[in-house]
């Protein structure tokens, strides 16, 4: 008797069977909605790769000016077997990171510090603003002057990129923060740290979150800079390679790893952005 009731108070209960069921829905729907997304989304690169295919098939253009997607992916099957382009990217990947790291976080401070003290911002801002207009191409050689070829000039030039959106989105962000919400917390008596971490960072959240996306994709940009000025290693490299050899393939290949890798960590930073900000009602279209 005593097994009887435990094995029939082990039973799911309805409401159980159906929040399990309404999961599984939702999850399903989720799932084909992003298909049905991912699909929409390739429709057009298909569209053109088969066009341009054809075109290339039916010689309209000459290989030496304009290779074939066919063409371009045996370049890219003939550098994934000899495993140069492993080699290759793993080397752009790290600069690329090490010189967001360095800029990125050097941004954020500066933004946090001058978004705070109005004093830092009359000292500081004038100069960073000035710097800022100063384009990549036009400092690189200055930089590579100073520090050579060697890794300390490329990782200069991507950091350098990378420092000025992440300061002027934080440092903005926290001057957005509505004065109402400070009259609400001064209501509430929070702490000057507590109105810090409780207040002005959550509120400047998106604006710091779209300055690491914006610096993210700056810092790559700055590492194809950095490479096709001066690289013995690399996917700028590879390029630069490529344009030496007249391999029109090879030069597509690595504007092609570019985009695609900036693409990535683009979408993983949205990804973040996304998580982070869940909190935030906004209009999705």
């Amino acid at each position: 008797m005593g097994n009887a009731v435990k094995s029939l108070s082990q039973q799911p209960r309805p409401s159980d069977i159906a929040d399990r069921t309404e999961r599984l829905l939702l999850r399903s729907t989720w799932f084909r909605t992003k298909l049905n997304d991912i699909a929409i989304g390739a429709l057009l690169p298909i569209f053109i790769l088969l066009i341009w295919q054809v075109l290339g098939n039916l010689g309209v253009f000459s290989p030496t000016f304009l290779p074939t997607p066919l063409a371009i992916a045996a370049e890219f099957q003939k550098l994934i077997v000899s495993g140069e382009l492993f080699q290759h990217l793993s080397i752009s990947l790290q600069r690329a990171a090490m010189g967001f790291l360095i800029g990125g976080v050097a941004g954020l401070v500066f933004g946090i510090l001058v978004g705070f003290a109005q004093r830092l911002e009359f000292l500081l801002d004038p100069s960073f603003q000035m710097l800022r207009m100063i384009p990549h191409l036009a400092a690189a050689p200055l930089i590579i002057l100073w520090f050579g070829f060697g890794e300390v000039s490329k990782i200069f030039i991507i950091a350098n990129g990378a420092f000025f959106p992440m300061y002027i989105n934080t440092f903005v962000g926290i001057r957005n923060v509505d004065r109402k919400y400070f009259e609400v917390t001064q209501v509430l008596n929070f702490s000057k740290s507590k109105q810090i971490f409780r207040l002005i960072f959550p509120a400047s959240l998106p604006s710091i979150l779209l300055g690491l996306r914006l610096s993210v994709s700056i810092s790559w940009l700055g590492l194809v800079v950095a490479e096709l000025i001066g690289s013995q290693a690399g996917i700028g490299f590879l390029i630069n390679y490529g344009k030496q050899t007249a391999s029109t393939e090879l030069i597509f290949t690595g504007v092609i790893i570019f985009a695609v890798f900036g693409k990535l960590v683009d979408s993983a930073v949205r990804l973040l952005e996304r998580r982070w900000l869940r909190w935030r009602d906004s209009f999705q279209g």
